[in-house]
């Protein structure tokens, strides 16, 4: 994290395409790092950081499911457009922030 950097929220999730890991959400970026835990001694390991990206690059923040529902991030990259579906535990309250986040950040 950069000095000026402050972690806003961070939770335990699964995402759809990238599997189990950390969801963090700061002041300018959202990350998402994989995990490996075992069952047997309960230890837990954060692995690499799979996704990094900027507040600006979020083009729609949004949530979707019925039963089990989910928090959508929709991101501009070089290759185009990508979505991304995290199970976090509230829904509502991940979303409000990251778009809290995102306005913040412009103004």
């Amino acid at each position: 994290m950069e000095e000026s950097e402050k972690r806003i929220m961070q939770e335990d999730c699964s995402e759809d395409s990238l599997g189990i890991g950390v969801l963090t959400l700061t002041n300018m970026r959202v990350a998402f790092d994989k995990t490996k835990g075992r069952i047997a001694d309960f230890s837990k390991k954060i692995g690499e950081t799979v996704l990094d990206v900027k507040l600006n690059q979020i083009v729609e923040a949004g949530k979707e499911g019925w039963l089990i529902t989910k928090v959508r991030i929709k991101v501009k990259t070089d290759q185009g457009e990508k979505t991304y579906k995290f199970g976090v535990f509230n829904t509502g309250k991940w979303l409000k922030a990251i778009e809290e986040a995102i306005s913040a950040q412009k103004n």
